[in-house]
């Protein structure tokens, strides 16, 4: 769900995986790292035979083995067929030092990673779709939790971490942590298989892909935390998804609403930070520089996913994004429909973002008295009480209202809770302002 007033989106956990995302961040092995860390995993997880820890670990192998070699030795020429294959290295090590010590060594195992060491540099730079849909379906399997699902498949396919799964759930890291343990320990108790479902089965796991795809978008949209508002190798690879379960499920229309969806939002990337990467709000952005072409073709899939009488709450996202993509000014968004929808919503699913989202609608069509009366409703729920966005939403309303002492207030308390240094740089120029 994307605020409407900040125009913002929702191997083992913690440990060395989360201390390597940390460390690498800030150089050119860290975007290495976000661009492909999660399709060299899913191919891994495939060679191993579905062995979601053996295949993290060797991933996390190698690129540590990257932040020591390469500084001396200088970057490779395809640096991701460097850590596939090194990753590939390292998990045949693994393997038998298991053999040693714990378990026989699997030969076929064996020989399909030497195989794999051996394939051309320039092979091993192709992202093999159907590794994507395997880890998808895989991690969205019917005996899995929802949540977990959705959690699994961000942190093997995504490279999230912990703390980031965490605040795109609302809950506590150590919450998220046990999470992602009992669902890696389930897969392997259970022996779910790795592989694309037969299409009798894909239904039952379509509403948790697009789950995974959506929060994917999400964190690349607004980023949880880190230097940067927008993650665009996120926003491009959900986009990617999306077209790839549309062109797997073309018979269904929930992937056609959510690419609509995703499309739309993303049209807008371009104007959400300004030339020093600092966060530019919806009313405030130069319309020029919006994507015109994404604009087009995701309001098209919205009007064919209309016309075949869709009506779900991804279309209902689709039709406010729409609204805010086809308004030619700030002052000409059409807040009043957009608060009807947002109602809509929030009497289909009924959760506290949508309540929150809703309530900013509100204030845009009524003015800021109103909406925060819906606001004062929510003061009380925890979840609100931890996401910084229900703060931010607050101080701004207060502030239009003329509520300035409030307003300060409820901006230092958003300012404490965000993880994304843009907004809280946002947040600390209005704050002066007051």
């Amino acid at each position: 769900m994307i605020n409407v007033t900040s125009d913002s989106v929702g191997a083992k956990p913690g440990g060395v995986w989360d201390t390597l995302r940390t460390a690498v961040d800030s150089s050119a092995i860290g975007q290495l790292y976000r661009e492909h860390s999660g399709a060299i995993t899913a191919r891994l997880i495939r060679v191993v035979g579905g062995d979601f820890g053996l295949a993290e670990e060797a991933v996390q192998d190698a690129f540590s083995a990257a932040l020591v070699q390469w500084p001396t030795d200088g970057m490779p020429d395809y640096p991701r067929a460097w850590l596939a294959r090194t990753a590939h290295n390292k998990a045949v090590d693994r393997l038998r030092r298991r053999a040693k010590f714990e378990t026989a060594i699997d030969p076929d195992t064996v020989e399909a990673l030497a195989a794999l060491s051996g394939e051309p540099e320039t092979a091993m730079e192709v992202t093999e779709i159907d590794d994507y849909l395997r880890l998808i379906f895989t991690c969205c399997h019917p005996a899995l939790a929802v949540e977990a699902q959705v959690a699994l498949t961000l942190r093997t396919l995504c490279g999230l971490t912990t703390d980031e799964i965490a605040r795109a759930f609302l809950v506590e890291p150590a919450t998220m942590a046990q999470r992602l343990v009992r669902a890696k320990n389930k897969i392997k108790i259970a022996k779910i298989p790795y592989v694309v479902p037969a299409r009798a089965e894909l239904d039952e796991r379509l509403d948790a892909a697009l789950s995974v795809v959506y929060l994917v978008f999400g964190e690349g949209y607004a980023a949880t935390s880190g230097g940067q508002l927008l993650r665009n190798d996120l926003c491009t690879e959900a986009i990617r998804l999306g077209r790839l379960l549309l062109q797997l499920m073309p018979e269904h229309a929930e992937p056609l609403v959510l690419l609509s969806l995703m499309l739309l939002h993303d049209s807008r990337s371009a104007a959400r930070v300004d030339a020093q990467g600092e966060l530019v709000l919806l009313e405030d952005q130069d319309r020029t520089r919006w994507n015109q072409a994404q604009i087009n073709e995701g309001v098209g899939l919205l009007h064919r996913a209309l016309l075949a009488g869709v009506k779900s709450p991804y279309a209902i996202q689709a039709a406010i994004a729409a609204l805010h993509s086809q308004a030619e000014t700030a002052t000409a968004t059409d807040w009043p429909q957009i608060a009807g929808l947002y109602a809509e919503l929030l009497r289909r699913e009924g959760t506290p973002v949508i309540a929150l989202n809703h309530a900013a609608a509100v204030a845009m069509a009524e003015g800021p008295a109103r909406g925060l009366e819906l606001l004062d409703a929510l003061a009380a729920d925890a979840t609100m009480r931890s996401y910084h966005l229900y703060f931010a939403a607050r101080a701004d309303l207060l502030r239009r209202a003329g509520r300035r002492d409030e307003a300060r207030a409820a901006y230092l308390e958003a300012h404490r809770l965000v993880g994304n240094e843009p907004e809280r740089r946002y947040l600390a120029k209005r704050l002066a302002e007051l």
